[in-house]
């Protein structure tokens, strides 16, 4: 009799169908994340995108912490967040903490953008799955959990992405997702 590996990464390769259907799901989602970019390409840049939803899920920032969440030198972070406040979708202010500290945060226009955005790619992916069955709905957002779960909990990178709201690295959503806490995707979770 055979047993079913239940730790993650020790079961059986995955077959090259199932590959290519997560291929394919990948393609959605870039699409519909692609479409919202291309909404707001007249008025930012991806890189500016990321910005503004990283400091909309995370709350204000400094330069420093803009950098390493996008992972680009200081500099470039720098340049990045002065053209989002010269456009108006940033603000810079003193940290009281520490007034050699420059804080950044949104300002109405900048939530308003990252709002519109998460709008339209919720609206899209809402789409997407009112196309399935409820029951086929409910066991695709269970596999998704610990799909999305699998990257946080195994494999040599697992210390670099214990971060709860990573969501904004791909620019999806500034919302948790349901099922997602204290850091870790709950595959058991229904909504």
């Amino acid at each position: 009799m055979e047993t079913m590996s239940t730790t993650p990464g020790r079961g059986d390769p995955p077959s090259p169908e199932q590959v290519d259907a997560v291929m394919l799901a990948a393609r959605v989602l870039a699409a519909v994340t692609a479409r919202s970019v291309a909404q707001v390409q007249d008025r930012v840049s991806l890189a500016q995108l990321r910005v503004l939803v990283m400091i909309a899920s995370r709350g204000p920032a400094n330069v420093g912490s803009v950098a390493r969440g996008l992972g680009v030198h200081p500099s470039n972070a720098t340049r990045t967040c002065d053209r989002l406040v010269i456009a108006g979708f940033l603000a810079r202010h003193d940290d009281p903490a520490d007034r050699r500290n420059l804080i950044l945060e949104l300002t109405a226009a900048g939530q308003q953008l990252v709002e519109g955005v998460d709008t339209a790619r919720r609206e899209a992916v809402a789409a997407q799955l009112a196309r399935l069955p409820a029951r086929s709905r409910e066991r695709l957002t269970r596999a998704l959990l610990v799909f999305a779960g699998v990257d946080r909990t195994d494999g040599p990178d697992a210390d670099r992405h214990d971060d709860p709201d990573e969501a904004w690295l791909l620019g999806w959503t500034t919302q948790r997702p349901v099922g997602h806490t204290a850091g870790r995707a709950d595959p058991t979770a229904t909504g």
